[in-house]
């Protein structure tokens, strides 16, 4: 039993992980520990320091790129910027494993996304749905594959995002890619190992979103949109509810 418990502990501690590492980096730019224009250390060094994965380290970096604390220059690394951390918009204390936590993040996020997929289907070009489409075969390789698809199925909410043209929108989803990762992340890892049958439920949600997409049917996209992230948030909750297994 006390194994069981140090296992559970372990899993819950490495879902926050991004985030503390994160907050740490942040106090070290708040304390002057990092000042602006000092250079970060390298993603290798920093899974050293840390005792994480890269993808662990990346996600805390995109968090504090997102929030314009950090930049990252080509074949240089990641740098402090110049920008008062008061005016940035975060995720406060945002835990996908908590339900209120991920009950708030949602009511703000499901309106955005939908706003977004209605204006997509008003003004996307042939290109866009090219780049739409492309995402969506992606997360069919991956689960064909036996892969969650992540990537794939943020970058299909991405383009999604970049068709509406709306500068307002895309700044705001960019601010917003950490956390809307995480969600997506732990909704398709849900759905693979405890709901493998709702895998192609998932897909077809998307697939419904993409055909109203392509037919510019605006009050069709925004619908299908509300419906698949609704489902989302239903599947996290499900999670939540499951016991986990050592």
């Amino acid at each position: 039993m006390l194994e069981d418990t140090r296992t559970q502990n372990a899993r819950k501690r490495n879902r926050h992980l991004p985030d503390e590492i994160a907050k740490d980096i942040l106090e070290k730019i708040t304390s002057g520990s990092l000042t602006v224009g000092e250079r970060l250390p390298s993603e290798r060094d920093l899974c050293t320091q840390y005792a994480v994965s890269r993808a662990v380290v990346r996600e805390a970096l995109t968090q504090l790129k997102a929030d314009g604390l950090i930049a990252a220059r080509a074949g240089s690394g990641a740098y402090v910027t110049k920008q008062d951390s008061t005016n940035a918009f975060r995720f406060q204390k945002f835990s996908v494993s908590n339900r209120a936590s991920l009950e708030e993040a949602m009511e703000l996020l499901i309106p955005i996304e939908v706003a977004a997929t209605r204006i997509a289907a008003r003004h996307r070009t042939d290109e866009d749905l090219k780049k739409i489409k492309r995402a969506l075969i992606g997360m069919e390789y991956a689960i064909a594959s036996d892969q969650l698809g992540v990537e794939e199925d943020y970058l299909f909410h991405k383009a999604i995002v970049d068709s509406t043209h709306n500068q307002h929108f895309i700044s705001l989803c960019h601010h917003l890619e950490a956390t809307a990762k995480n969600i997506i992340r732990q909704a398709r890892s849900n759905t693979k190992k405890n709901l493998t049958t709702l895998q192609d439920a998932v897909q077809a949600e998307h697939k419904a979103i993409y055909h109203a997409l392509k037919e510019g049917n605006e009050s069709e996209a925004a619908e299908a949109a509300e419906r698949h992230l609704i489902n989302a948030a239903a599947r996290i909750r499900i999670y939540l509810e499951t016991p986990e297994t050592p």
